[in-house]
């Protein structure tokens, strides 16, 4: 999925408006924009990090970072959402009153939590009745005797090393093997100590 670059931005700090409580530990981008409407709130633990350009907006309830949280660039959370500790949200995400499970990786560029695009499910009414097949009628006579198929046999199949077939290419790969291995011998050359040596008193 191709993402689009994030734009720098010129304002170096972030905005915060509403019920906000970042802790000291968090790290926070310039850009970032934390907003909560009235009867809302944000909180934000130790050891947060929130990327350039990200928006939190908690609407009708509590949205919730734990400690350890990574937050990517331009995310966009929305609602009331509970993100677990140790949780890494890729840049691009957008989260709609969900929750993200301690831990949990979510991809860059994923949509949690939209029910706006949701499928309906169709219930499709089948008939369940199995049908008898259909004798073969030839001529006015009905042919019902049973006739069974006769398996076919397996074909015998040659490999290629026993047909002494050329390898395209050996050379050079001999060639590379000896380059990169060179205590090993060639593909297909015949071991140098063939005749084992007997010790002669």
């Amino acid at each position: 999925m191709h993402l689009p670059p994030l734009q720098p931005i010129s304002n170096s700090q972030f905005y915060v408006s509403g019920n906000v409580t970042v802790d000291p530990g968090a790290a926070i981008a310039p850009g970032v924009l934390l907003q909560a409407d009235p009867d809302s709130e944000i909180k934000i633990a130790s050891g947060v990090c929130i990327g350039m350009g990200a928006i939190l907006h908690a609407h009708k309830g509590k949205l919730e970072i734990a400690e350890g949280t990574n937050v990517g660039t331009g995310v966009l959370i929305v609602g009331d959402c509970q993100i677990g500790a140790n949780a890494c949200i890729g840049s691009m995400t957008t989260i709609f009153n969900s929750s993200v499970s301690r831990g949990e990786v979510i991809s860059p560029g994923s949509l949690i939590g939209d029910k706006s695009r949701q499928a309906e499910q169709k219930v499709i009414e089948t008939d369940d009745r199995i049908s008898e097949p259909e004798p073969n009628v030839d001529n006015g006579a009905v042919d019902t005797s049973d006739r069974s198929e006769v398996a076919p046999q397996p074909e015998e199949i040659s490999s290629s090393a026993d047909n002494n077939t050329p390898v395209y290419g050996q050379a050079r790969l001999n060639q590379l093997l000896s380059t990169l291995l060179p205590h090993r011998q060639t593909l297909n050359s015949p071991l140098q100590n063939d005749n084992p040596t007997s010790n002669a008193s």
